[in-house]
């Protein structure tokens, strides 16, 4: 007997369904278990999980062979969640479950051997899928039920065995779809920080120029020595930044469901991501890709933070590959068997020592490299690379004193709100304008007709570029954070203050840094 049961697979950030067709011949000499249409490894290793499943739960088969067909046979079909659908196949074919109404549920989960449905990756676009194309209930593994269950008005079934699904078909026992206020799960979760600013202290200055950062969605790049506070304060970053949209939560989340990074139990992702992968990563675990294809450290970063600390000891190469997601948002992966384009909207964090030894500029330990080793360690960071980040700043070691006797320093909440006013006045500013939110994506144009210089504040940029021999591209830069500035202070202008503020944001900018 034929049978059909309903399925789907990954492509990128997108689900295809996927039909499932069953069908049982004779055998002849040997019955054979065959899956066509363009499985790989895991998918033909599902024969024997389903095998063994059934087996064990007391379905011995008839002396007949199967076929297995994976439709559409052009899409390359990969993982294993196709185990469950290919089980409950096999059971209608051979008439030990009979529904007429199978075609109205989409089934994903592996198998174990005994039985037992197991979690999968990329269960929430697949839900989003099921929804799309008109399904009524998705059965999935109770793991990723509250992932699934965060797409309304489908009903999601988590399941811990394959006999839940057979007792469900014959009636013999209810399954209670799950269901996720997706409202009170995203709003109860989103103010709770692991890490906050109170908790830095002095460091003033940085911790202004992270303020700015994140009122504009400026990169920012910290300069200092060893244990001078720089991964501290990085890691705070996300406490300060704008909460999440509900839309940009949904598209986070699915990107981190399909690198199956989000947590048991999951639902959404309430907070912005923080990634910060070793210095030995590769460009295509940065990037994304692989023989199966995998979202990279860019995209798991988006709508977040992107950390890069030691960025000199990462390799050139790798580093290289940042320019044009920097500049786009989104990255083109293209290989032989497959080309997707993926968002990558992050918030570039470097930090780095100031030279080898890493006491360049400190105020109590004397620094042994010459000026040409600091240029060749700082050379190792491209022009076009250093160009894409807007703030520089230099941390330096507090002191003992400082440590012990400063008080607790200003909550996130506190620069939060102050951050989200600056964003409020952007979002007015750039209404009507596609793919510009924040200050840090405007273009030249836009520089031109947004920030108006008085003769005062244009004489002080003139005469700090020729002073501290600032390159052209500085310019924008500093237009761009200076306005950020001004919408920090609500002001409609930028004044002469607010460019001073932003030239102090580009120290490894001037022509003398090494020497001083």
């Amino acid at each position: 007997m034929l049978s059909k049961v309903h399925s789907a697979t990954l492509q990128g950030l997108n689900a295809i369904a996927i039909t499932v067709e069953v069908d049982n011949y004779d055998a002849g000499q040997v019955p054979r278990f065959n899956v066509v249409g363009l499985p790989d490894s895991a998918v033909k290793e599902s024969q024997d999980r389903v095998q063994s499943a059934l087996r064990v739960n007391g379905y011995k088969a008839p002396f007949k062979s199967i076929i297995v067909n994976l439709a559409p046979a052009d899409v390359r079909k990969e993982g294993t969640g196709f185990d469950l659908p290919m089980a409950i196949g096999v059971l209608l074919s051979y008439e030990f479950l009979q529904v007429d109404h199978i075609e109205r549920y989409m089934f994903v989960g592996e198998l174990g051997l005994d039985g037992s449905v197991l979690p999968v990756k990329g269960i929430l676009p697949i839900s989003i899928k099921a929804r799309e194309m008109g399904y009524e209930g998705l059965f999935v593994p109770a793991e990723n039920a509250r992932e699934a269950a965060v797409v309304n008005k489908l009903k999601v079934y988590g399941i811990t065995h394959l006999n839940d699904v057979i007792d469900f078909f014959n009636g013999n026992r209810q399954i209670e779809p799950t269901v996720v206020n997706t409202c009170e799960e995203f709003y109860s979760q989103m103010f709770t920080f692991d890490f906050d600013f109170d908790e830095v202290k002095g460091q003033e200055n940085v911790k202004r120029a992270f303020e700015v950062a994140a009122a504009g969605g400026h990169n920012i790049i910290l300069v200092g020595s060893p244990g001078c506070g720089k991964s501290m304060m990085a890691k705070r970053l996300p406490s300060i930044l704008p909460p999440l949209s509900l839309s940009e939560s949904l598209e986070t989340t699915q990107i981190h469901s399909i690198a199956g990074k989000l947590k048991k139990d999951a639902s959404l992702i309430s907070q912005r991501p923080f990634r910060a992968p070793h210095h030995t990563v590769s460009d295509v675990a940065l990037v994304g890709g692989g023989n199966t294809f995998m979202p990279g450290e860019i995209c798991l970063a988006h709508n977040g933070v992107l950390f890069l600390d030691e960025l000199p000891e990462f390799n050139r190469s790798v580093l290289e590959t940042l320019r044009q997601p920097l500049e786009d948002r989104v990255i083109t992966i293209s290989r032989a068997r497959y080309n997707f384009t993926l968002p990558c909207s992050f918030m570039l964090v470097a930090s780095m020592n100031p030279c080898p030894c890493g006491y360049h500029h400190h105020p109590t330990r004397k620094c042994v490299c010459t000026p040409a080793q600091i240029q060749r360690y700082m050379n190792k960071i491209s022009g076009p690379l250093m160009d894409r980040i807007d703030i520089q700043v230099e941390v330096e070691s507090v002191p003992f004193e400082d440590i012990s006797k400063a008080p607790k320093g200003e909550p996130s909440s506190a620069i939060c709100g102050r951050v989200l006013k600056a964003r409020q006045i952007q979002m007015e500013r750039y209404k009507g304008i596609q793919g510009i939110y924040c200050n840090a994506q405007m273009t030249t144009s836009l520089l031109q007709k947004f920030v108006q210089l008085d003769d005062q504040a244009l004489n002080l940029l003139r005469t700090a570029m020729r002073k501290f021999n600032l390159s052209a591209r500085a310019y924008d830069r500093i237009l761009k954070v200076a306005r950020t500035i001004a919408d920090l202070e609500s002001s409609e202008n930028v004044q002469s203050h607010h460019i001073a503020e932003a030239i102090g944001y580009r120290n490894l900018d001037r022509g003398d840094w090494a020497e001083r």
